[in-house]
């Protein structure tokens, strides 16, 4: 008889791309993991993956198979979660993947007493500035900064998020302060390279107006975009939830060169065609209230106690 441990491993390796990397999802040992496709292989009489020392992918059969086990999977997670939130209770697994500087500075100071409130929830937080895929990569939810571009998620905001553009004092007395777009474009830049793109972009009568400036640096972390632009080394578009603290202390100038970016917002994004957990709704409505409208980072205030 085909075991549903069997279906959930199979699932999982699939998603993960990797054995190790399902055990470790799993949080069993790379023998039980391979000792259940075994057995799962042997019962329907068919390899459902290629193994070579460098990859692992699926079989044609594989393929097939893959999509009516995930369904089977999910439906008896889900099952399983509807009995425990009709005794009104919020138990079981959650993964998230969240960007790195948002989920260090507001997303984990949030979670803590959320996962206080519910401790039968058993939370796996995965932080990366790539763009994840959720439905691939077997995530419950991702939270983004900005517009979510993939047809296949939906999108709940959380909260508003404003960019400005910012620059250390030290810098601005070498180079002046930009009072206009085109006198931005004379200055050096410190670029997000997960945007795909090393320019800024403000709304404009006609459509976006696109600024070039010179590249002091790229990288893909807000952290250290922040920290180059306390150090001197050129102009930051970065959202308040980052710089809010260096502005308050002095170490960063909010520059105003006639134009605001575009408005933006903080989300948490779910696969489309899975019906959201209770305990994924009631996570985004602790957050909306965690966060405020607007937003405690947007007054310069520090994360409010927790309930």
């Amino acid at each position: 008889m085909m075991k549903l441990e069997g279906l959930a491993t199979f699932v999982a390796v699939a998603e993960a791309g990797s054995i190790s990397e399902a055990a470790r999802r799993l949080r069993l040992s790379k023998s039980v993991v391979s000792e259940r496709l075994a057995e799962l292989e042997r019962g329907l009489g068919t390899s459902l993956l290629h193994r070579t020392t460098r990859k692992l992918s699926l079989t044609e059969d594989g393929a097939a198979f893959h999509e009516r086990a995930a369904r089977i999977v999910r439906e008896v997670e889900e099952a399983a979660a509807d009995l425990a939130e009709r005794r009104g209770d919020l138990v079981g697994p959650l993964r998230i993947a969240a960007p790195v500087t948002f989920g260090r500075m507001h997303l984990g100071p949030a979670l803590y007493p959320f996962l206080a409130r519910h401790p039968a929830i058993e939370l796996t937080l995965e932080l990366d500035d790539r763009r994840v895929d959720a439905a691939a990569e077997g995530y419950d939810a991702v939270i983004r900064h900005g517009p979510v571009v993939d047809s296949r998620l939906m999108a709940w905001r959380l909260a508003p998020s404003r960019r400005v553009l910012v620059a250390a004092p030290s810098y601005l007395e070498r180079h002046g302060t930009p009072a206009s777009l085109d006198a931005l474009a004379g200055h050096r830049g410190i670029f997000y390279t997960n945007r795909g793109v090393a320019d800024w972009r403000f709304p404009g009568a006609a459509g976006a107006e696109i600024v070039r400036a010179g590249v002091a640096l790229r990288v893909n972390n807000g952290d250290m975009m922040r920290d180059a632009a306390i150090a001197g080394l050129g102009i930051a578009l970065l959202p308040l939830f980052i710089v809010g603290a260096a502005i308050e202390a002095g170490a960063l100038r909010v520059i105003d060169a006639g134009a605001e970016a575009e408005p933006e917002f903080i989300v948490m994004a779910h696969p489309e065609g899975r019906r959201p957990s209770a305990k994924l709704r009631t996570l985004a409505d602790f957050l909306r209230a965690r966060f405020g409208a607007p937003p405690y980072w947007e007054n310069g205030a520090t994360p409010p106690p927790s309930p």
